[in-house]
């Protein structure tokens, strides 16, 4: 039995300026102690669909819909807010993009640090100092002992970044989700971070949801990979199938973008055009408009669906299952 098993889900926002279809029809599953990369453009659904997990999105205006989302048994769609509030930070963790803007300014890193282990462990704030300062040791903080009662001003973004991963880890959740837990970090930072994220996973045991726009990131770090494209998932496979044989257009389009695939001296692949807009409803394959092989039979019809290649590899293009790419 898996982890955790989406199918169908479904999240609109409802505003004046019409219904958006931010995540349509998302279904997967993950195993226990796997990662799985979320991978494509910002607005693409990514983080919708995890926030649509949680149930972290204010309603109105989003309405979260689906056949069911069951993480071990419990399905997080129709669960009470009693059991959410019972998952939320103790067997399910989120790394929130942002680290400044998701830590509160006012509140001394030692308070937000300890307040999953009162809510849920209902240990004294002793012993959850003590385990706020082991994990901030584990996270790489240094002098970790007079740092724990600072402030998040008093953190670079680096650092703030690694307080996030201790608030998350702190309760030894199940499942992580890191949301671009690297995402305006220098290079040398992130590699630092990603390896921790790696080595904590392989103590605890956890499985891992990593969304990213970065598939180079993704490489390293996932056992498979979902891409989504305008709330849609149109390719998934384990990370090495996705990378050496990817068949939908837009997979190879974000492969392309990656300048380090480029050969040297070459002009900088750009994938031309926008996304579309969400409020409208789609007639065929939502990357028909920017695709450079896309055909009249690509432009009509509903989107397309998942199509099987190969046992675990699957993909949402027409063109492709039809052997003419």
């Amino acid at each position: 039995m898996p982890l955790l098993d989406v199918s169908d889900l479904r999240t609109s926002f409802h505003t004046r300026s019409g219904v958006f279809r931010a995540v349509d029809g998302v279904s997967f599953q993950l195993e226990r102690g796997e990662t799985l990369g979320l991978v494509g453009e910002s607005g693409s659904g990514k983080s919708v669909t995890c926030s649509s997990l949680l149930r972290l999105l204010p309603s109105p205006p989003a309405r979260i819909e689906g056949t069911h989302a069951k993480f071990d048994g419990l399905d997080l769609l129709r669960a009470t807010d009693a059991q959410m509030r019972a998952v939320r930070g103790k067997r399910i963790g989120m790394i929130f993009q942002d680290p400044m803007t998701s830590l509160n300014p006012y509140l001394r890193i030692s308070d937000q640090l300890i307040e999953p282990l009162l809510i849920h462990e209902k240990i004294s704030r002793r012993a959850a100092l003590d385990r706020a300062l082991e994990m901030m040791q584990a996270v790489g903080i240094n002098d970790a002992a007079n740092r724990l009662h600072a402030h998040p001003h008093q953190f670079s973004g680096g650092m703030r970044q690694r307080v996030m991963i201790a608030m998350a880890l702190i309760g030894r959740p199940e499942l992580l989700i890191a949301d671009e837990p690297t995402t305006a970090l220098d290079v040398t930072v992130q590699a630092q971070i990603l390896e921790l994220i790696k080595k904590l996973q392989r103590e605890m045991g956890m499985a891992v949801i990593f969304i990213s726009h970065d598939l180079g990131v993704v490489s390293g770090l996932c056992d498979r990979v979902m891409v989504m494209y305008a709330g849609r998932i149109v390719e998934t496979a384990d990370v090495r199938t996705l990378f050496k044989y990817p068949l939908h257009p837009y997979t190879r389009a974000l492969q392309r973008s990656i300048p380090a695939l480029q050969p040297k001296g070459s002009e900088l692949y750009t994938l031309r055009g926008l996304p579309p807009d969400l409020s409208k409803p789609l007639a065929g394959c939502p990357f028909a408009e920017r695709c450079e092989f896309a055909a009249d039979k690509c432009r009509v019809g509903p989107p397309p669906p998942l199509f099987e290649a190969a046992p675990g590899h699957a993909h949402a293009c027409l063109r492709a299952k039809d052997g003419e790419i």
